[in-house]
């Protein structure tokens, strides 16, 4: 058993993945802190102008489908890297992400 656990140990792939996952991991709470302040902001948007920042509601739908892949990746649920290392979410996404959250529900 400890053999194989040394033999696992000293694969260059495990060591990538535990890289790349300790990365996404700050980048998973920067995201949650820039969530915070797009809250704020396009509150304060909504109480000044009556209306909210179209372009900070469609950046922040990207952003929560980019936020949702990190979390895939880094519980295991995803080998696909999110942004940087892949293409940054679309709005399209964010539709192909409910739909297929919807269809595991049933």
């Amino acid at each position: 058993m400890n053999e194989e656990i040394k033999q696992r140990l000293q694969t260059k792939e495990i060591w990538q993945r535990g890289l790349f996952m300790l990365f996404f991991m700050f980048v998973y709470g920067f995201s949650n802190s820039l969530v915070i302040a797009i809250l704020f902001f396009q509150y304060a948007t909504l109480i000044v102008t009556g209306k909210v920042n179209e372009f900070l509601l469609d950046f922040s739908r990207n952003l929560s489908v980019y936020i949702h892949q990190i979390i895939n990746f880094l519980t295991f649920n995803s080998e696909q890297h999110p942004f940087p290392f892949s293409v940054w979410p679309t709005g399209n996404d964010a539709a192909a992400m409910i739909k297929d959250d919807d269809c595991k529900n049933d």
